[in-house]
């Protein structure tokens, strides 16, 4: 029992320091590794098949909405970079250039793609020339280099593993349902899959992405109360087109110019997945995107029939659809339990020879630790059960807790104390002035997540700025972040 001890000891509280915490989750669930490589992780097997069951769930709703997969260049000219401005002047501090191919230097310099505007728009003016040819909905899966200066596991390192959405449309109406339709995706696969309650919402234009018309974002609560930006769907409206020289022939024989989206979401979910479900004894995995959704642990397994039992439990969890392991090691039961809850696994099942005796097994939820009895023949059925009940509950605590740090302030001390005493988000109206939002930034280090969509983002007659106190022309979502 003592090293099972000490696989706990070796995770720091959350409430004793959160980054601690963290990093501690991440190193001993074995989901990253460090590499000789500064600001890049390794992604571990543990790691990365969180993110294949990620890029498989997303990939499958793409999909269902005519999204198709592409593959375009890692390196960028610097001439093709350079052809939209804004977008140029946003990303230029972490871009990483290319100077040199072999022994030769390159006659021209290029950058290991941030990001692929430019690489979609080069292809679409090539490619697009008649209304026939759109709408264009492709998808890529790639990595990506920004030159970060902190790093930190899934949340920001230098390099990342995402997929980015770039669609070409006729019309500028039907570039802004795609950008809506894809913001509203990423929402209801967060919440349905990864059981993390989001705000939907648009980006201040100081904070929307460089070249965009507008950005619109999902925005979730950690548990230590700071916001993470989750995922983001931009409407470019025609400035790329424009820049690129991407047109068509219209049905009135006429060029227009195209308009375009664009979209994604990246390895950070899976920090967030840790920050807003894991606890002192390791991850919490919500069972639809663990990779292991059971594990199936026996006891005293040299006594005879109980690996075979075990065996079988897991035929039957296989059959019925369910993700499950045998750990038949040689390692003590104590020891795997703790494994099992470092790792999150869902659930788990222990089977001994006393169990054999009554004809049950013991199921364990990661979640609450609550402990069931049932008929080994009826083990899977209720696992299936379990695991429901165990993804539902997980959002529904998820949601009570970002609910319950969210404050709405009316003047600027009372922001300014909520910001610094209450984490969570902060409700308060704003005039749209870019002065207000960097004095509020300036003074709490709290930035605009977003304004809500809909009627939650408009302000009523009466509603004044939290800042200036003038005239408030929307609600925002305010609060620290990562």
């Amino acid at each position: 029992m003592a090293k099972d001890k000490k696989l706990v000891e070796s995770i720091t509280s959350r409430e004793v320091d959160f980054a601690q915490w963290y990093t501690d989750v991440v190193k001993k669930a074995e989901l990253t590794g460090y590499t000789s490589v500064k600001g890049c992780m390794v992604l571990k097997p543990a790691g990365y098949a969180i993110w294949e069951n990620i890029q498989a769930e997303l990939d499958r709703r793409f999909k269902e909405t005519g999204v198709q997969n592409v593959y375009l260049p890692l390196l960028i000219p610097e001439s093709l970079l350079n052809m939209e401005k804004d977008h140029v002047e946003g990303f230029a501090p972490e871009v990483a250039w290319v100077t040199q191919g072999g022994s030769a230097p390159l006659q021209e310099k290029m950058c290991i793609r941030p990001t692929s505007e430019t690489l979609f728009c080069d292809l679409y003016a090539k490619d697009i020339h008649s209304y026939r040819d759109l709408p264009r909905v492709y998808n890529q899966w790639c990595s990506v280099l920004r030159w970060e200066k902190t790093t930190r596991p899934f949340l920001r390192s230098r390099e990342f593993l995402w997929q980015e959405g770039h669609t070409a449309h006729a019309t500028a109406e039907e570039a802004e349902e795609r950008t809506l339709m894809m913001l509203n995706l990423y929402a209801d696969f967060v919440e349905e899959v990864l059981a993390i309650p989001v705000v939907r919402g648009r980006k201040t234009d100081k904070e929307k992405f460089a070249g965009a018309e507008a950005t619109y974002t999902i925005e979730a609560l950690m548990h230590d109360g700071q916001a993470l930006q989750s995922g983001t769907s931009h409407n470019f409206g025609d400035g790329f087109a424009k820049a690129f020289g991407i047109q068509y022939t219209d049905k009135d024989n006429t060029l227009k110019y195209v308009h375009q989206t664009s979209w994604g979401m990246t390895t950070r979910m899976i920090g967030a997945i840790i920050m807003v479900h894991g606890d002192d004894d390791g991850l919490v995995l919500p069972p639809r995107i663990a990779p292991t959704q059971c594990v199936v642990i026996p006891i005293r397994q040299n006594a005879e029939g109980v690996l075979d039992c075990a065996a079988k439990i897991c035929d039957d969890l296989k059959n019925a659809g369910i993700r499950v392991t045998l750990d038949d090691t040689d390692r003590s039961p104590g020891w795997k339990f703790a494994e099992q809850e470092m790792r999150g696994f869902p659930l788990r099942i222990e089977i001994g020879p006393k169990d054999m005796e009554s004809g049950n097994c013991v199921l364990v939820r990661r979640d609450n630790r609550e402990k069931i009895t049932v008929p080994i023949a009826e083990a899977a059925k209720k696992a299936e059960e379990l695991l429901e009940t165990i993804q539902h509950d997980m959002y529904e605590r998820a949601l009570e807790f970002r609910n319950s740090h969210i404050c709405d302030a009316s003047d600027y001390e009372e922001f300014s104390k909520d910001i610094e005493e209450k984490p969570g988000f902060v409700r308060a109206y704003w005039c749209g002035d870019r002065a207000c939002e960097d004095k509020i930034k300036e003074d709490t280090r709290a930035t605009s997540r977003c304004i809500p969509l809909g009627k939650e983002g408009e302000a009523p007659e009466d509603a004044v700025c939290v800042c200036c106190g003038r005239k408030a022309k929307s609600l925002v979502y305010w609060g620290r972040a990562y």
